[in-house]
């Protein structure tokens, strides 16, 4: 080729020319998607079209030095137009909510500055099937289980040394040899029992400490996670109360809708750059900390209250729909926000939805993700314990978690 080829393509080519069963595929640069050249594109597509679905995958240059799943896969339809939309998706998304995680790895993790324009695409046919990932950890293949397209009855993402088929065992072996470094395989299991390879990633470059804690049985009360590693982390915390954040909000307004606001706070623009600078203390909290806890003493609580202030200001539907798009946006932030903590302490309500790298790709194995949470029943008694001990934002915190896996908050 003569454009280089980022580590997807190149290592998912050696898996095909050594014989792995690696579906057919093509990888389109950025420049062919710039000069429009989709002539080996519309060849390769000719061949899938019974099919009328493909998946693209994300393929840029520099995406090597980010972690798995940083980027988005899409489905999409068989022709130029279906890969053209995904790719503009993907850049989309980069931009948006995924800017946050792209500038945490750059930040913490010395990821190198992304020209997202220069997004490259693998082009797969679709194979229906469920999604596995294998590594070796600490002279042991694991097997992580996900997304299942096949049953109809799912189950959540899970870890294992006993996959489903004996096979994977002794063909990630042989992958691993192949590449001769180590790497994590990801698999696409059809419904007639075959086993795809459709991605390989370089992993030898990430440190893993070794583990000398034995590994407990536990069951999953008062905390929830998908490794079982350690029982006792520490985290900068970041508490977050929407419930105050709203009945804020509708003071403002009432304060505009009756006796005005000389000092020009409670005014339309006022309100809104309340509400941007919730979300810039958000970011610049995500971008201070690599690692970080959350608690959610409200997070989607106030659906009453929400609702009051989409329609507080319905007398003057110019200004209301400033605010509702204001507000709208606001969930959304706090959404990309709770999804680059690994620690989340809210009420049983609330938990991580975990994608197959989220719960167990090869970032997860130091700092996998915890979810520790109170009863529903006890909810209105937590809180005030909280408040009165005195948690803050930016306070460090200390999670014990006991041999009856119930998990001990300590402000440290």
């Amino acid at each position: 080729m003569s454009h280089p080829v980022p580590e997807k393509a190149e290592l998912l080519e050696k898996l095909k020319q050594g014989g792995f069963d690696v579906p057919d595929f093509i990888y389109v640069p950025a420049q062919h998607f710039e000069t429009e050249d989709f002539t080996a594109l519309e060849s390769f597509l000719e061949r899938h079209r019974k099919s009328f679905k493909v998946i693209a995958r994300s393929a840029h240059l520099a995406e090597r030095f980010f972690k798995g799943g940083t980027f988005d896969s899409l489905e999409t339809y068989a022709d130029v137009a279906g890969i053209r939309y995904a790719r503009n998706k993907m850049i989309k998304l980069a931009r948006t909510s995924r800017h946050l995680t792209i500038a945490r790895q750059q930040r913490f993790n010395h990821a190198p500055e992304l020209d997202v324009d220069q997004m490259g695409v693998i082009v797969m046919p679709f194979v229906d099937g469920s999604s596995v990932m294998a590594k070796r950890i600490h002279g042991h293949w694991e097997f992580g289980y996900c997304r299942d397209r096949i049953r109809k009855v799912q189950h959540g993402p899970y870890i294992t040394r006993t996959p489903h088929d004996r096979r994977l065992v002794q063909l990630s072996k042989d992958i691993q040899a192949h590449l001769g470094f180590r790497c994590e395989i990801e698999y696409i299991i059809s419904a007639d029992g075959g086993i795809h390879v459709v991605q390989a990633k370089d992993i030898s470059r990430i440190d893993i400490l070794e583990e000398k804690e034995s590994r407990r049985s536990i069951t999953l009360d008062g905390i929830r996670r998908i490794r079982k590693r350690r029982n006792y982390r520490e985290r900068p915390l970041y508490v977050m109360d929407n419930k105050a954040f709203y009945i804020n909000i509708i003071s403002r307004c009432e304060e505009m809708v009756t006796d005005g606001d000389p000092a020009g706070e409670a005014t339309i623009d006022g309100i809104i750059d309340f509400i941007k600078a919730y979300e810039a203390d958000l970011e610049a909290f995500a971008l201070r900390h690599q690692r970080y806890a959350v608690l959610g003493l409200a997070i989607q609580d106030p659906v009453d209250l929400y609702q009051i202030a989409n329609h507080y200001l319905d007398d003057t539907p110019e200004l209301q729909a400033k605010l509702s798009k204001a507000l709208h946006n606001n969930l959304y932030e706090i959404d990309i926000f709770l999804s680059e903590a690994d620690t989340l302490i809210a009420r049983d309500k609330f938990r991580m939805n975990l994608c197959s790298h989220d719960a167990y790709g090869i970032d997860t194995v130091r700092n996998p993700l915890w979810t520790v949470y109170w009863s529903m029943e006890r909810h209105d008694d937590v809180v005030p314990d909280f408040k009165r001990v005195g948690f803050k934002t930016g306070d460090t915190v200390g999670i014990d978690i006991d041999v009856d896996d119930r998990p001990t908050i300590y402000r440290l």
